[in-house]
């Protein structure tokens, strides 16, 4: 089949040549998930589009050797081989009850307890799949401590248009949160059933328009709110953030127990504070001299003494895989990104040089492609209405 010659070689001949080519994250042949769009042959070049899952994909690089590889390999005579590298965000397979139209993935970022980085981590994973290029909205369903406008220096009032509410816009990323419909010193005070109907106007009737991913911060805990909206929405799945140390974990482990009673896929455990990092501090705050001694880590004895581990070691990791939950990543404490949501800069912890970036960018694709194995390995699939 591959010895044909240059004029005769078609398109079938292409696809035929990267079967057995797989998504390493989703373990599925690339041709099988349509994922191989606009093959042209001609004047000595095979030329074609690899459409990625997700623009956040943390394969990227391998999935286009491996193509290049097999029509090196596999298709005979001297072809130049261009490759372009997509991506399409993928919702679930069939609409479900509940969907809001327009959004393909609805994820909501949850912990145990409070104090554990929860909203820092939603906002930049809001901002760290934006920075690949998918359309982001981000929700702050944390009622009574809306964090998110804060975060990422968001003011202003929603307005309506029509029966449609218009929410915030800042960077590019779509927001909402009851911190935008509330004098800073007032507090909320409201029951279960209010609630609700505060989560029901800001999913409904939000003109949130065509969205890759809907990042929802959870307020922390096993309250009404995660009950509400996994009760009326199809969640994605979810996202649980924690600390290293024992009591954070044991609240941790609580909340995924809460999501799998809910039927919302866990996407993965995020350890925040993980540890922290003295070099990162010694060459952003220090003088000359602590500048060199972290150049050359002649400051510590053995590798790994530049991490210091405030809060134990390694806590969520051992409890994801205890639990057979993903994991995905750990981020260290780290006084650029606290500082970076003090004023209301949050994005500014993902830009070049920061200490914080290559960390939020490892949890942003390992979610990235927890999605996109959630939707493509379970997709859901259309009701059946029987007939007499």
């Amino acid at each position: 089949m591959f010895g044909k010659t240059q004029s005769a070689l078609t398109e079938k001949d292409v696809l035929e040549a990267l079967k057995g080519v797989k998504d390493p994250d989703l373990g599925r042949d690339l041709v099988d998930l349509g994922m191989i769009k606009n093959v042209k042959i001609g004047d000595g070049v095979v030329a074609l589009t690899v459409n990625l899952t997700t623009p956040a994909c943390p394969m990227k690089a391998k999935i286009e050797g491996d193509v290049r590889q097999a029509l090196t390999s596999r298709l005979s005579g001297d072809w130049k081989i261009e490759i372009a590298m997509t991506a399409e965000v993928r919702g679930k397979g069939a609409a479900e009850t509940g969907d809001i139209p327009g959004i393909k993935n609805v994820i909501a970022v949850g912990s145990g307890k409070g104090g554990v980085g929860k909203s820092t981590m939603a906002a930049t994973i809001a901002f760290g799949l934006k920075s690949y290029g998918a359309s982001v909205g981000l929700m702050d369903a944390d009622v009574y401590g809306p964090s998110i406008p804060h975060l990422v220096g968001a003011t202003g009032r929603p307005m309506a248009r029509g029966e449609r509410i218009q929410p915030i816009e800042t960077n590019g990323l779509k927001l909402m949160s009851m911190g935008f419909l509330l004098e800073p010193d007032r507090a909320v005070i409201m029951r279960g059933p209010m609630l609700h109907g505060i989560m029901q106007q800001f999913l409904r009737q939000v003109d949130w328009g065509p969205l890759d991913y809907l990042v929802i911060d959870l307020p922390p805990g096993t309250g009404d709110v995660p009950l509400t909206l996994a009760q009326t929405l199809p969640l994605t799945g979810a996202v649980v953030v924690c600390t290293p140390q024992e009591v954070a974990l044991l609240d941790a482990v609580r909340a995924i127990a809460m999501f799998r009673q809910l039927r919302v896929p866990v996407l993965g455990m995020v350890e925040n504070m993980a540890f922290f990092d003295v070099l990162a501090y010694l060459k952003e705050r220090g003088g000359p001299e602590a500048k060199k001694l972290a150049e050359n880590k002649a400051c510590f004895d053995a590798p790994g003494d530049e991490r210091v581990h405030i809060f134990g070691q390694g806590g969520a990791r051992r409890k994801a895989e205890e639990l057979q939950v993903p994991f995905l990543g750990e981020v260290p404490l780290n006084l650029f990104l606290r500082e970076s949501g003090d004023d209301g800069k949050i994005e500014e912890a993902l830009r070049e040089g920061s200490p914080s970036r290559p960390y939020l960018l490892q949890v942003v694709e390992r979610l990235a492609a927890q999605i996109s194995i959630q939707n493509i390995k379970n997709p859901k699939m259309p009701k059946l209405e029987i007939l007499n």
